[in-house]
């Protein structure tokens, strides 16, 4: 087994450029970060391409006959490459998927899909996607300014749920033209005076919902295009509801 200790080794360097999005272009390759999302990963039957790990996690003893190539790495290393503070010392270095020239061919339209435009926390992505595959969803559209889906702390946060359901990035409006195109509906999540209460809809098997920004909501554009929008009633006091509580209430409340 390789052994790895020197944060000046060529590959400690090029993983540790895996934490940023054209270091993850360039080698195409990403890393999940602990025992959790590795398994998932396995369970998903993922290509791994390598699983590396320090000696604390090998005294566990764990099955490594599932990995092509396993590499220990020191403390350092691991603390090194990863973007936690207490890593745990086990990373897999995952292919990105091969692009396609459209990511809108071969679409699960018997199910609903999640639409995230300019969502920006990453904490509130792994929610929203969480949620999504708790729901049913078929797929999550990551759009215009949403964070990259591979993005480490976006990938922590998915919880091993990017693993159970379909993860695109896309323009959104090329995607919504898309579902228009299949007669399936399109809802909006953003309070005025059109906006309908969503217990009031009654959405079709497969339809879109659109979820905005944190602090400014929806792009204009996106919500022109769509067939209406929804909100949620409030009645205490609250301003607003976090983006992450409200596409799940919508989620579960439109398709059920």
């Amino acid at each position: 087994m390789e052994k790895i200790n020197s944060l000046q080794n060529a590959h400690v360097k090029a993983w540790k450029k895996l934490q940023t999005k054209k270091g993850r272009r360039q080698q195409g390759l990403y890393l999940l970060d602990g025992w959790h999302l590795v398994n998932e990963a396995l369970k998903a039957k993922q290509p791994i391409k390598a699983l590396l790990i320090t000696a604390k996690q090998l005294a566990t003893k764990p099955d490594l006959t599932v990995f092509p190539t396993v590499i220990e790495i020191s403390e350092e290393v691991a603390a090194h490459i990863s973007a936690t503070v207490t890593p745990q010392g086990v990373f897999a270095l995952v292919p990105l998927a091969t692009s396609q020239a459209d990511p809108l061919t071969d679409l699960d339209l018997t199910r609903p899909w999640l639409l995230l435009d300019n969502v920006q926390d990453p904490g509130n992505i792994g929610t929203m996607v969480r949620t999504a595959d708790a729901a049913g969803f078929a797929g999550v559209a990551f759009g215009r300014g949403t964070v990259d889906l591979h993005q480490p702390k976006v990938e922590r946060s998915m919880q091993g749920s990017q693993f159970h359901l379909k993860l695109i990035s896309t323009d959104l409006e090329s995607l919504v033209e898309r579902l228009h195109t299949a007669d399936v509906p399109v809802y909006g999540s953003e309070l005025n005076p059109q906006a309908a209460q969503y217990l009031d809809v009654r959405a079709p098997a497969c339809f879109g919902l659109i979820m905005g920004n944190e602090g400014n909501g929806m792009r204009r554009e996106l919500l022109a295009l769509t067939d209406k929008n929804l909100y949620i009633p409030i009645k205490g006091q609250a301003e607003s509801l976090n983006v992450a509580v409200a596409a799940g209430i919508l989620m579960f409340g439109l398709y059920r």
